[in-house]
């Protein structure tokens, strides 16, 4: 019979013959034995996690005599049994009977189970299944491994469950999915590792979105506006759409109050930061930094919209292409770790 107890002391024995790896090993040698730390502390994580796993199903399986397997059957008297006030219960029970249809009699529990061993109450349940109705539809063990993944990539207890909360639909990505978007993101655009967690725990949906589009946007902050990418991490870049940035971007160019730097990285005069572009309500961003009105905004947008609606009907002996001297010495420059000014893209009628 499983015994949770049992299972908690042998992960225990784990960690400590984990830390005393690390002390031999920092005799060694110190780079070693910082790699050691991190894998044990990574290990300790998921095994910890298996065990509040293990332990959740036991005690959901014992308060009903009745339960003969794991994944105990969806129904209100589970859902209470688990911890669910009545009007909780009644929320999870009526969206699972929406999503799955009359079937979900015979769907188990195995999948809540795993969020609440993930350290969740029973109110972000609620909401998380809420955001998203297909969470219903995915087993335990799936989740359970897609939780573990997340772990792998840095995502840590304390901000696991604030990403899960606020974009539960990570969970409904493969891991292998998952993976390729991050080493695309860090691979294309040369963010840390501690950087792409930062990203990862602030805008999980970029896994989810087109990577040409989120290279694209980082092309036009690095080169276009001279930021660099501890700034983009800062200002959170990814959650504002390419229009808006652009728009916000040019607007605030054309006034006057923003220059791209030169390739020693100076301007005549002093740009906001991308953080106070972003983030800055309309009204705000319009009277500190715009410093204009909002009628003279909106003419702006309708300008920029029909600049690009010429643009996409340009005839085909029209292409865009970059300054290639230009561009390839700026790239070096990029791959170096320094600030280049790409001349970004040139329109040229080919001849």
């Amino acid at each position: 019979m499983f015994r949770p107890e049992t299972f908690c002391r042998r992960t225990n024995m784990i960690r400590t013959c984990g830390h005393q790896v690390v002390r031999w090993s920092l005799r060694l040698s110190p780079g070693f034995a910082l790699k050691s730390a991190t894998l044990v502390e990574q290990n300790a994580r998921q095994l910890a996690y298996s065990c509040r796993m293990c332990s959740h199903t036991q005690e959901s399986q014992t308060s009903r005599a009745s339960a003969q397997r794991h994944g105990s059957e969806l129904s209100l008297r589970t859902l209470l049994d688990m911890g669910f006030t009545d009007t909780q219960a009644e929320l999870v029970y009526e969206g699972a009977i929406k999503t799955l249809g009359k079937r979900s009699v015979t769907h188990d529990t195995s999948t809540i189970t795993a969020l609440f061993a993930l350290g969740l109450n029973s109110s972000s349940i609620v909401k998380i299944f809420d955001k998203c109705p297909v969470l219903y539809t995915v087993r335990g063990a799936v989740v359970q491994q897609r939780i573990q993944n997340l772990w792998k990539l840095g995502v840590v207890d304390g901000t696991i469950q604030r990403v899960i909360s606020y974009y539960p639909h990570i969970l409904l990505m493969p891991a292998k999915r998952v993976n390729a978007a991050v080493e695309f993101i860090r691979t294309k655009c040369l963010f840390t590792a501690q950087q792409m967690r930062d990203i990862l725990r602030d805008t999980p949906e970029v896994v989810e979105e087109d990577l040409n589009e989120l290279e694209h946007k980082f092309q036009y902050a690095y080169f276009r506006m001279g930021v660099k990418q501890a700034e983009m991490v800062k200002a959170k870049l990814f959650k504002v759409s390419m229009e808006e940035l652009r728009c916000r971007h040019c607007f605030l160019e054309r006034r006057g109050f923003y220059q791209t730097p030169d390739k020693k990285g100076q301007t005549l005069i002093i740009n906001p930061k991308l953080k106070d572009i972003l983030s800055a309500t309309e009204d705000v961003y319009l009277a500190q930094f715009a410093k204009a009105t909002k009628e003279e905004l909106d003419v702006f947008r309708k300008l920029v919209t029909r600049e690009d609606e010429e643009k996409s009907n340009m005839p085909e002996n029209w292409d865009i292409e970059e300054d290639e001297e230009e561009t390839e010495e700026d790239m070096t420059d990029f791959k170096r770790g320094n600030m280049g000014h790409l001349g970004y893209v040139k329109s040229r009628r080919k001849r």
